[in-house]
């Protein structure tokens, strides 16, 4: 399923990929599917063998003989959507025991391999593994999209716009909605909606298969559907299985299948051993905002009309954003949130290390010094680890919050930064 579309935007992480190409034998490609990683791969290095296991031929001589397979792939080869035939892994592993070239195979895959049984282990020291995701928005204007990295450094600073045109709420509604999917940008509206609904039946009927064994593919829709609806909110199976009307395992089971496809990302709540008072309930988010937002019915109109609910796609949107990012700037970097018995939160924490830092979203055109509570909160659970806050919102000018170290910020400086 390769993506024409994604050819003319540059990925952020290219370089990386490149340089993993250069000196580790296996590198491993991953994301869900129609985020372009095909056209990616293929880019990298032309030359390369190539084939995919899309195509039913190719798979059917993967999964009869996996070592002959392999063994007929001449030179660096390229293989495409390999957890199709997760023993050819095995099989790799095999060659490149006896043959430890950089780059030798490159494979891609829209399933997690590394949360697939066996798979992971099998490479152990010979694979790196990259992400690609839906088109950032920074990717989408061809930007760098350094906001994560400026903010790390500590390095944004006040601005004031020079003039006064009214708030992006617009631009920034519509981004939300149109989401980070490359055919769906080539579309209107509706055709873009529509495509989203052919995406998701097509990867739950196609690919789920792949990872796991599910007989209830209607709840599966079902579940997705439900998340959409709840997206950036704390995740509660009991709920999920009181109205779907299956069992608490069967929901666990049914979201492990929807992170392996890079659907749905669970935020894990962020805390200190010592902390007694926060809520240790993961956060969940739809991917892309863009299926997100056809699968609960909303579009740019939506911000004022159901403005809570849009708020929680706009911080689900957010966070894509800064992990995608984090491709780029830094891939150790890890994702939490933040949420106490008090019900003070803080939308995403990002620490490396013990250093932390915190993200809070408002859908605003306007900030107060009571906006930065969660960020307070945090920073006196980090202590000294603390290095910063952001609050992005939907207005134009970057702005202290009262303590230095805390700055208000236009989202607009996700892609024009």
């Amino acid at each position: 399923m390769a993506d024409s579309v994604s050819s003319f935007y540059p990925r952020g992480i290219q370089p990386a990929l490149q340089a993993a190409l250069g000196d580790t034998p296996v590198v491993a490609l991953l994301g869900p599917r129609q985020s372009g990683k095909s056209t990616l791969a293929e880019s990298l290095t032309p030359a390369r063998t190539y084939v995919t296991l899309d195509d039913e031929q190719t798979l059917r001589a993967a999964l009869e003989d996996p070592a002959s397979f392999v063994a007929g792939l001449s030179g660096r080869a390229t293989i495409d959507e390999v957890q199709r035939a997760p023993a050819l892994m095995l099989a790799i592993k095999a060659a490149v025991d006896r043959d430890r070239k950089p780059g030798r195979f490159l494979v891609t895959g829209s399933a997690d391999l590394l949360l697939l049984p066996k798979v992971g282990d099998s490479l152990a020291g010979r694979i790196e593994f990259a992400h690609l995701h839906p088109l950032a928005e920074s990717e989408k204007e061809r930007k760098p999209g350094r906001l994560l990295k400026v903010f790390l450094d500590g390095k944004l600073a006040t601005r004031i716009a020079a003039a006064a045109p009214p708030p992006p709420v617009r631009e920034i509604g519509e981004r939300v909605t149109r989401g980070g999917y490359p055919a769906a940008l080539t579309r209107s509206t509706e055709r873009a909606r529509q495509w989203h609904r052919q995406y998701l039946r097509a990867v739950l009927e196609r690919d789920v298969a792949d990872v796991a064994r599910v007989r209830g593919m209607a709840e599966l829709q079902k579940l997705v559907e439900l998340l959409a609806l709840r997206t950036a909110n704390l995740l509660n199976v009991s709920a999920f299985s009181s109205e779907i009307g299956i069992r608490r395992e069967t929901v666990e089971q049914y979201l492990l299948v929807l992170e392996r496809l890079f659907l749905v990302r669970r935020l894990p709540a962020w805390h200190r051993n010592e902390s007694k008072r926060l809520v240790k309930a993961p956060k969940v988010h739809l991917v892309d905002s863009g299926l997100g937002a056809t699968l609960a019915g909303l579009d740019a109109s939506d911000w004022t009309a159901h403005r809570d609910q849009f708020g929680h796609l706009l911080e689900s949107f957010v966070v894509q954003q800064l992990v995608a990012q984090a491709g780029w700037t830094d891939p150790d970097l890890r994702f939490w949130h933040y949420r106490d018995k008090d019900q003070v939160e803080v939308d995403l924490v990002i620490t490396r290390g013990r250093k932390t830092w915190g993200v809070e979203v408002k859908a605003a055109a306007s900030v107060t010094t009571t906006d930065g509570q969660g960020l307070r909160r945090l920073a006196e659970r980090s202590g000294k680890d603390f290095q910063g806050g952001m609050i992005l919102y939907a207005g134009l000018n970057t702005v202290t919050m009262g303590d230095k170290r805390l700055l208000a910020v236009p989202l607009t400086e996700l892609w024009e930064r």
